[in-house]
């Protein structure tokens, strides 16, 4: 007899003990879930021509993130602090700027204006409640402020 009561078959705790040891294994050999995105995002592609940077692929961009591209080069000279133009399939910057600055402004602009805070999809299209800026999450339905007036 046990001490509150119960009886404790020796048997039946030997099979307990031993689907319990069971399951730590298997629950150790599972993958966690990691945040894998389908975007397959291209290094940008810069070059210098005299005092200008040129970014070649700029166009390749809002295309992949289903962004407007006027948005995208308004953030990205503001980011560079300096003047931007589109000139068809790419951009021109004013001044000498790193080719690495582009890849990691971009990286900054998905966390910003594409990635879902909730959930982490790309799946995302901005809306405007009242006068602000919101990410509305396809995957998720999450509605979250973008900080953008």
């Amino acid at each position: 007899m046990h001490e509150f009561g119960y009886i404790v078959d020796n048997a039946l705790s030997e099979q307990y003990d031993a689907l319990l040891n069971r399951l730590r294994e298997n629950l150790g050999k599972v993958a966690t879930k990691s945040k894998v995105t389908r975007l397959e995002i291209p290094e940008p592609s810069v070059y210098w021509l005299g005092n200008k940077s040129v970014f070649r692929n700029f166009s390749d961009f809002p295309k992949i993130l289903r962004r407007d591209a006027g948005h995208l080069l308004m953030f990205l000279a503001k980011e560079l602090a300096t003047a931007a133009s589109q000139d068809g399939d790419r951009a021109i910057f004013i001044g000498r700027k790193d080719p690495q600055s582009f890849s990691v402004l971009i990286n900054r602009y998905m966390t910003r204006y594409v990635i879902c805070t909730v959930c982490g999809s790309p799946d995302t299209h901005p809306d405007k409640e009242r006068r602000v800026q919101i990410l509305v999450c396809e995957a998720c339905g999450a509605r979250s402020p973008t900080g953008q007036g």
